[in-house]
């Protein structure tokens, strides 16, 4: 059942916003050492482990009904293993700042697809803040705009991820799951595991023989700890409580954190146009956030 935003609501949608942010710089950082898809297998592999024993511990249970398996591996491969892998090898050919700013166009491509199939309601106030918070990141990616035309595979890298997010939180909710979102999205993290795995061996078979760094064992740590389990944890439970659209507007504080951790972290440059961008990002959120939640109308059974 969906709920207005309520202050528990808000402190999940920060949390996931601050270590989502994190994460862009921290992904970035661990591929100077590990390639994209060794990287997100282990990442994945570590995800799995870490909610199987929060699983384990809460006793939730892990069968899913008979017809929802195929569901689940569908959904999976959309919002966890379609968006990370194109991400990660998006940043292999842009900065974390730029690819974070691609990757949010994802509340717009979320509000469209929620609307034809979900048919939720766009609101005057929430067609606003998508509009806002476009404006935003158009005026961020502005900032090297001539580098980015000159170089668009990691730009069509990221509008793939987006687009593969948004499909993904669109499926989810399109149905009612016998399964808690923990549960849901721990076979998310399997799907995702077994098909990254055979990839990575066969692509990258020179990632498991590179040992890296100290500080890229501590950074992968707190990939799989916080955006891997924790982010994923808390979104899932998000899209149950608001509507997909208003979920996916209010996590516009994670391209936020992004390019200012991407700044502090990696020394990647600031500009006027970043500070622009950022406060047009932070009135998309507020108007979000103020703006009473319409419910949508129920789906179509899947």
């Amino acid at each position: 059942m969906q709920q207005r935003l309520t202050p528990f609501v808000f402190a999940m949608v920060a949390l996931v916003g601050l270590l989502w942010g994190l994460n862009w710089p921290a992904v970035k950082f661990m591929l100077r050492e590990v390639p994209p898809l060794t990287l997100r297998a282990a990442g994945f592999t570590g995800g799995t482990v870490v909610l199987y024993i929060v699983l384990h511990v809460l006793g939730h249970r892990l069968r899913p009904a008979p017809r929802e398996a195929g569901a689940i591996a569908v959904a999976g491969v959309f919002v966890v293993f379609g968006f990370n892998l194109l991400t990660a090898m998006g940043q292999m050919l842009t900065d974390a700042s730029r690819a974070a700013i691609i990757a949010y166009t994802m509340p717009a491509i979320t509000a469209i697809l929620a609307s034809i199939f979900l048919r939720e309601r766009l609101g005057w106030r929430r067609i606003l803040a998508v509009m806002i918070g476009m404006a935003g990141l158009a005026v961020l990616a502005s900032v090297d705009l001539g580098a980015l035309m000159a170089a668009p595979a990691g730009a069509l890298l990221m509008l793939g991820a987006a687009l593969s997010w948004s499909i993904g939180n669109v499926l989810v909710q399109a149905r009612v799951w016998s399964l808690t979102p923990l549960a849901l999205t721990f076979w998310f993290f399997v799907v995702s595991t077994g098909l990254a795995w055979p990839l990575a061996l066969w692509l990258e078979p020179e990632g498991l023989r590179q040992m890296p760094s100290g500080a890229t064992w501590a950074v992968f740590a707190f990939h799989v700890a916080g955006p891997m389990a924790t982010c994923y944890l808390l979104w899932s439970v998000l899209l149950r409580r608001l509507p997909a659209t208003v979920a996916a507007i209010s996590i516009l504080t994670a391209p936020v954190v992004g390019v200012l951790s991407a700044v502090l972290l990696l020394g990647e440059p600031v500009s006027w146009q970043k500070i622009v961008a950022l406060g047009l990002i932070v009135l998309s959120i507020a108007i979000t956030l103020i703006a009473r939640p319409t419910a949508p109308a129920a789906p179509d059974p899947a």
